[in-house]
């Protein structure tokens, strides 16, 4: 959520052409940009044209890594399905029919009327299309989801792994504001809000993950902040900010995080009180908003990024939006870890 929500074999995919377009061209290697237009004297770059279309090709790497995990999948369950009829004595249809489709009943009158409010919603299919030939589409999407179960119940027996990623965004970092090694090389940018109860909840899984592969990640924390704050008023990244400018950034982010209902300038004197900070230097520099400009930027590139919530995070340049469970963290970690080899 955000705030604005016995083995048969072990598969290793990587798919190398999914992140053509994120890697360095040949000009850009050598240091060396070369024009991809001109237009008489005058050179048109890939810089000039590529961040208005950004988030257009980001939607169509999304479509085709969707499409290449759908096929991963499908190549997967065959496998499995195979084997376990071959090691019961079974036909393929017979397994999956003892095992997922004579398992499915009828669909409900709630199912069916769940169903049609779905349909209007999604597709806007009139009632009058609904009969017998949509009980028998809802069926066979009951039977499928049976299927989907069993195939997920094979792949976790046979303790399956898919190191196929998503496609991923180059996202850049504040170097001063870094928790962890700072030569991983496993970066995990994190826009959030020290105000947002579900990044509260993300706070505790990233010390987790912190501690779990220590060495191995590093944190930068960029400011997302959703609830405006009236000019000339300090917020919650201008305190940490300034906490920051003595050394004391990810200390006094702590405070913020786990002192979330103490907000305004008496609770961050108060944080900074109990960190022994220079009082009236951190004082000056709320009262200064030296540091605004910076947090909009932030802001800003958290939006430009996609994000319309938080938290948000961006491992390795995988995007991951909400407080998910720290098993999908893990998820994307290992197999970065995976990729990188030894």
């Amino acid at each position: 959520m955000n705030c604005v929500s016995a083995a048969y074999f072990v598969c290793a995919l990587v798919v190398s052409g999914l992140f053509f377009a994120w890697l360095p061209n040949a000009s850009a290697q050598t240091g060396k940009e070369k024009p991809v237009a001109t237009i008489g004297d005058e050179a048109i770059y890939e810089k000039d044209y590529l961040p208005q279309i950004q988030k257009d090709l980001m939607q169509i790497r999304q479509q085709e890594y969707e499409f290449k995990l759908k096929a991963l999948e499908n190549a997967i369950n065959k496998r499995l399905l195979r084997a376990e009829a071959k090691k019961l004595g079974v036909t393929e249809d017979e397994l999956l029919l003892s095992q997922a489709d004579s398992k499915v009943v009828e669909p409900s009158q709630d199912e069916r009327d769940q169903a049609i409010a779905q349909r209007m919603l999604g597709m806007g299919n009139p009632l009058s299309a609904v009969g017998a030939e949509f009980d028998s589409d809802l069926m066979k999407e009951k039977v499928q989801q049976a299927r989907e179960e069993y195939f997920q119940t094979l792949r976790e027996k046979a303790g399956v792994k898919i190191y196929l990623l998503p496609p991923t965004v180059q996202v850049d970092y504040d170097r001063a504001r870094v928790r962890g090694n700072a030569d991983a090389k496993i970066v995990m940018v994190e826009f959030s809000d020290f105000q947002c109860p579900f990044c509260l909840q993300a706070y505790t899984t990233v010390k987790n993950l912190l501690k779990k592969y220590d060495g191995k990640i590093k944190l930068a924390y960029r400011d997302l902040p959703l609830l405006p704050v009236a000019a000339g008023v300090p917020g919650s990244a201008d305190a940490s900010r300034c906490a920051g400018e003595q050394g004391k950034y990810w200390e006094y982010h702590d405070l913020l995080f786990e002192n979330q209902d103490e907000v305004g300038e008496a609770a961050f004197r108060d944080h900074a009180e109990a960190l022994k900070l220079d009082l009236k230097q951190f004082e000056t520099c709320l009262k200064s908003g030296k540091f605004k400009p910076s947090i909009q930027q932030d802001f800003q590139e958290g939006i430009r990024l996609g994000l319309t919530g938080t938290p948000g995070f961006f491992i390795n340049g995988v995007v991951m939006k909400g407080a998910q469970p720290q098993s999908e963290f893990e998820e994307i970690i290992d197999t970065e870890l995976y990729l990188m080899g030894p």
